[in-house]
């Protein structure tokens, strides 16, 4: 019995609950005049003596909140679809300067939002907050200021939030016409203007429309989305309204209001609707402060930021051209460039005037003005400074030198952590990409031994002929460049030796290009001319077979070395069968012979049997015959890198790669 009369009694009380908290289904207010009880406000929201709800008012970045007291049902059960829901709000904003926060239409699990935020926040949500799914919050605002964090559409926009400020869907503000033409309304413009809020709870449709004071509403709305608020609100929720100021101030007024669940909301009685007060055509203090002093501020600010300005961009300017010049340069004044000077002539290094890089450094192409010339400029990386002084005045002196078949070195500038060496620009690039880019204009024979030759004569040269013997410690494909007249240039001095004539070079570091070094100078150190002369046999296998000095077989991974190459096909019988299929028939086949077998015979990897680039020139001039060798005599080849016989010293380099081993990062 007691079981009973305590079930009936829960039952009793659990209806009365659904029943008072079900029955406000809607309510209309036609104003706001007191006594009344069922809207709270909070902040700096007040209720005038006439009827306005007044969300704002001139204190600065505060919030102002005001709420139906009582909870409405927006569903049946916790878990359940949200009901159809409907409002409409007649405000109006006010302030002396076009500038204020705007306000929002608000579902909020509690009748305050206590911890909201001013200015870009609207007293919705704060800096923690935004875009939590815990918020529970479903808002229409009407804001006034573009935030760029939120993607606000404009500085006069009405967006539909979900537990953001980063509205889901947003326009303009606005109305559609009868005749579907679109008019702009001004949310700050004095003048009261209409809302209208509908949520389907079939269709889950949101939408949001507008209109001028005393227009009938749109049939289109001015936003629209498809969301299914079931996740958002709670089974009950409270309805209000939220603002907030930031350091201008402004005044917010809702004037009416009325809302229902599961059908559309009363109309509003807008004859009904309490007086805006009449706007002082004084300007305020702000106002006046803003309008008066503001642009005599200005006048004064803009010339004290154009000094600052200017301070700050001469210092930046010297900054960047800053150089570093040491007393011990004074000797090489002539010789050296200003950075500025290279800077302009290459349009600040920019990579469309990139010519080409690798592990020694940049090139770019560039022109002088003074000189009217062109030029192509290294950007080399001088981690180090130990053998600069050294290394700059044997650059300044192969500068001096002059023979047709170098590049010559106009100069250099030091700055910072980098050298810069310029040469004289040419024109149709280096050789390497007429043997292995295959471009549509190839090189033919006489093209290719008319370039061999001029690279030999260059050796000759540095070699035997200049004041010192220059050991160029880099010949290779990429470092013979081309003329306008496909005269081959030997160029890239940033690796050469100087020495006097009769003696040897001190230096002990292994400096050079992978394929082209020399296995005496991987096993000493001690670069010669010998080692030169073993450079330019491997390039004289390359222009005549078109093929690198070290390759990777695409079938079986494994390395092809072009120098083995070259002895098997010789071996076999027809060392002709080696030679670029690129040449096609028009080539002297004697001459292209008598350079495989001479490319053979430089890069021997015993110094002593390399002939010397004297007897070199006279081989390729036809003023002496090679002598009479056989494929046996040079069969030691394969053991010049140390790869085909597991020595130890292979492992200095790295496959796949032309890294030039630099003097400037261990010194000289």
């Amino acid at each position: 019995m007691f079981f009973k009369l305590f079930t009936i009694f829960f039952l009793s009380f659990f209806w009365q609950s659904i029943k008072s908290s079900s029955k406000i289904l809607d309510f209309a207010y036609n104003g706001f005049h007191p006594p009344l009880t069922n809207v709270s406000v909070q902040g700096i929201a007040t209720i005038t003596p006439n009827g306005l709800l007044k969300l704002t008012n001139t204190t600065m970045q505060s919030t102002g909140h005001a709420f139906f007291t009582k909870a409405i049902r927006f569903k049946d059960s916790p878990n359940g679809t949200v009901s159809s829901f409907s409002t409409t709000f007649v405000f109006a904003i006010h302030t002396q300067i076009p500038i204020a926060h705007g306000m929002a239409f608000v579902v909020a699990p509690n009748p305050s939002l206590p911890f909201a935020s001013p200015l870009q926040y609207l007293g919705l949500f704060n800096v923690t907050n935004n875009g939590n799914d815990r918020n529970h919050v479903f808002a229409v605002e009407l804001d006034t200021i573009m935030n760029i964090e939120f993607n606000d559409t404009n500085n006069n926009h009405v967006g539909i939030d979900i537990n953001s400020l980063n509205s889901v869907e947003s326009s303009p503000a606005g109305y559609w016409d009868e005749k579907d033409h679109f008019n702009n309304l001004t949310l700050i413009s004095h003048k009261r203007m209409q809302v209208w809020v509908d949520y389907d709870g079939h269709s889950h449709r949101i939408d949001v429309t507008m209109a001028p004071f005393g227009e009938n509403k749109p049939r289109k709305p001015l936003v629209s989305t498809v969301r299914d608020l079931s996740s958002v609100l709670l089974q009950e929720m409270f309805v209000g309204f939220s603002s907030a100021t930031g350091n201008i101030v402004s005044e917010i007024f809702v004037l009416g209001w009325s809302f229902r669940v599961n059908g559309e909301a009363q109309p509003l009685a807008l004859s009904k609707l309490p007086r805006l007060p009449v706007w002082d055509p004084k300007p305020t203090r702000v106002y006046r402060f803003y309008k008066n002093w503001v642009p005599l501020i200005s006048l004064l600010l803009i010339p004290l930021l154009l000094v600052i300005f200017l301070v700050r961009f001469i210092l930046r300017r010297r900054r960047k051209f800053a150089e570093e010049l040491e007393e011990w340069e004074t000797e090489f004044g002539k010789n050296r460039l200003r950075f500025k000077e290279l800077y302009y002539a290459t349009k600040g290094f920019k990579d469309k005037n990139l010519l080409g890089s690798g592990g020694f450094g940049r090139v770019y192409k560039g022109f002088m003005p003074k000189m009217k010339k062109e030029i192509a400029v290294k950007r080399v990386s001088n981690e180090s400074r130990q053998g600069l002084k050294e290394f700059v005045a044997e650059i300044v002196s192969i500068g001096q030198m002059s023979h047709r078949n170098l590049v010559p070195l106009v100069g250099y500038c030091r700055r910072r952590d980098e050298l810069l060496l310029v040469y004289d620009y040419m024109p149709n690039g280096s050789l390497d990409k007429y043997l292995y880019n295959r471009p549509e204009v190839t090189l033919n024979w006489k093209q290719r031994f008319k370039v061999i030759n001029g690279v030999a004569s260059a050796l000759f040269y540095l070699h035997e002929e200049w004041e010192q013997v220059v050991i160029h410690r880099d010949v290779k494909a990429s470092n013979v460049l081309l003329d306008a007249e496909l005269n081959g240039r030997l160029g890239d001095f940033g690796l050469a030796q100087l020495c006097d004539h009769g003696s040897d070079p001190q230096t002990t570091h292994i400096v050079g290009t992978w394929g082209y070094v020399a296995p005496d100078h991987i096993r000493t150190g001690r670069a010669t001319t010998g080692t030169d002369v073993f450079a330019f046999g491997v390039l004289l296998l390359e222009v005549a077979c078109g093929r690198r000095p070290i390759e990777i077989d695409n079938e079986t991974g494994e390395r092809v070395v072009l120098v083995d190459r070259v002895l098997r096909f010789w071996m076999e019988g027809n060392i002709l069968d080696a030679k670029d299929p690129n040449l096609g028939y028009e080539y002297d086949q004697k001459e292209v012979e008598m350079v495989l077998k001479l490319g053979l015979l430089c890069s021997h990897p015993d110094p002593q049997a390399r002939p010397s680039i004297r007897q070199v020139l006279h081989y390729l001039r036809g003023e002496a015959m090679l002598p009479n060798l056989s494929p046996l005599d040079l069969r030691g080849n394969g053991m010049m890198l140390g790869i085909h016989h597991g020595s130890s010293e292979s492992g200095m380099f790295t496959s796949g790669s032309s890294v030039a081993y630099s003097l400037l990062s261990g010194g000289r």
